[in-house]
């Protein structure tokens, strides 16, 4: 399970880049969950193609991460959002209700 999700995380942030074959095949994997042979039946090409296909947008995705760190940065400032409404949580007065409202704003241009 870990692995798909790793795998639509890497689509989520890079998938732009890959072609518009690339694309849809490895969108039949990861948010269809279709079976290797379900996509090929489906597209009129080998199991094997698919698995080749399959194997290397997930090693062009993750060197696209490796490179540019964007779902890395990404976690970090979900994890420093959260970090700063947890330290403001109890606190009442003007600074806090601002820090609220900016971890706030951080969190929902992230989603």
């Amino acid at each position: 399970m870990e692995k798909i999700v790793e795998q639509g995380l890497l689509y989520d942030f890079y998938g732009p880049l890959l072609t518009a074959h690339q694309q849809k095949i490895y969108e039949q994997l990861v948010y269809e969950n279709l079976t290797l042979n379900e996509i090929a039946e489906r597209e009129g090409i080998s199991k094997q193609a698919v698995h080749d296909l399959i194997r290397r947008c997930t090693e062009t995705l993750a060197g696209y991460e490796e490179k540019l760190h964007t779902i890395r940065t990404f976690r970090s400032l979900q994890e420093s959002a959260d970090a700063l409404l947890a330290c403001v949580k109890e606190e009442r007065g003007p600074v806090s209700e601002r820090v609220r409202e900016l971890a706030g704003e951080i969190k929902r241009e992230l989603a």
